[in-house]
């Protein structure tokens, strides 16, 4: 429980962080130059092209990579925020509850005993208690009584929820590739932001909240990102995507993510194969809309479809159906991200067949790699 990173502080002066970074610019222009060039005068070779292809791809992840190390955590806040934080004496339910009425995902979770944050709360963590409770016909009127602190010293409820107890955090200072390469070690969704003076938690931050920064303040004049997602293989594809049909229920949806560690899916027609909605963990509607918490255990048996016609439109939505060709570039895909903010964006081929999908993460790890 007492498991706290302090990451070693990067002083970082962004003003000046453009001459090391013109420097590799250049170099890799060189490079690029002497790759498309024949040094007997002859037209360019299917092996040159190759090798020009691969330094360009090398020379754009380098420049995302000075980037995020340019950049620290700081710079991703926004200029006015809340964050909650819950003491872990308070019933489960009613964080929950308190989590949905603040528009929040996740909320740091406070120890008063120990005097320090112990964990992270998340939305969806509540989801899964409650398909717990289905599954071993537990006792789901305690949930508005049993504390936090009560429900997560259950081992069951630890393993069905999936949650490795530790405060794993960044402070303000620390560069955005820190903070991604640690969310990606860690396997989170929300990394918490901290003054490292007095450990206050100024925000939790996630892949998107990075790519948001990164597609609005990254410039970049030359053409490095023009080869198709599709090419490049970020992301998940054919065979190895994991879907569901639209009369499969909610229990069923629940458990395939759980077991393939997803946080949405997409529903797709059996006969079509296309593409029809998503569900998302985050999407809690069938929750907020039940009458008690025997009532929402039981809306786990409502069919996806159904599900899909009672999306919300605030934070707690699953992400929209945002789709896209397998032609389209990298670039193209951070101007499309610039405009929708997408969490994930499905492919689909010629027939718009669904054939792959690419998240927020899946973009970030691959300039990680």
């Amino acid at each position: 429980l007492d498991a706290h990173l302090h990451p070693t502080p990067v002083t970082v002066s962004i003003q000046h962080a453009a001459n090391p970074l013109q420097m590799q610019q250049q170099q890799l222009m060189s490079d690029v130059a002497a790759a498309a060039a024949d040094v007997n005068g002859l037209p360019m070779s299917a092996s040159n092209l190759v090798n020009e292809q691969a330094v360009l791809r090398q020379a754009g992840r380098d420049a995302i990579s000075a980037f995020l190390d340019g950049h620290n955590c700081y710079s991703v806040l926004r200029a006015s925020g809340k964050v909650v934080v819950f003491d872990t004496r308070i019933p489960i339910q009613l964080a929950f509850y308190a989590l949905v009425e603040h528009d929040m995902q996740a909320a740091p979770l406070w120890d008063p005993t120990l005097c320090q944050f112990v964990g992270l709360l998340k939305v969806t963590d509540f989801l899964d208690i409650l398909r717990h409770c289905k599954t071993t016909n537990s006792n789901v009127a305690s949930l508005t009584t049993r504390s936090i602190a009560d429900i997560f010293q259950d081992a069951s409820i630890r393993e069905a929820v999936g949650t490795n107890f530790g405060f794993w955090s960044a402070d303000s200072s620390t560069t955005l590739k820190q903070a991604c390469k640690l969310l990606h070690e860690k396997k989170m969704d929300f990394l918490p932001i901290v003054m490292p003076e007095d450990m206050r938690v100024l925000a939790c931050i996630t892949y998107t909240n990075v790519l948001e920064h990164l597609v609005t303040h990254f410039r970049e004049n030359r053409r490095l990102f023009d080869d198709s997602i599709y090419d490049l293989r970020i992301g998940t594809y054919h065979d190895n995507l994991v879907t569901v049909g639209p009369t499969q229920t909610l229990a069923q949806a629940l458990e395939l993510m759980r077991l393939h560690n997803l946080g949405a899916l997409p529903v797709v027609d059996a006969e079509t194969q296309k593409i029809i909605g998503v569900y998302s963990r985050s999407d809690i509607t069938f929750l907020t809309r039940a009458t008690d918490a025997e009532d929402a255990v039981a809306n786990l048996d409502l069919q996806l479809q159904d599900i899909l016609q009672q999306q919300r439109t605030d934070v707690t939505t699953p992400d929209a159906l945002h789709t896209c060709s397998t032609t389209h570039t990298l670039q193209a895909i951070f101007e499309y991200f610039a405009q929708l903010r997408f969490n994930r964006l499905y492919i689909v081929n010629e027939q718009d067949r669904l054939v792959g999908v690419v998240s927020a993460h899946d973009l970030v790890a691959y300039f990680l790699s």
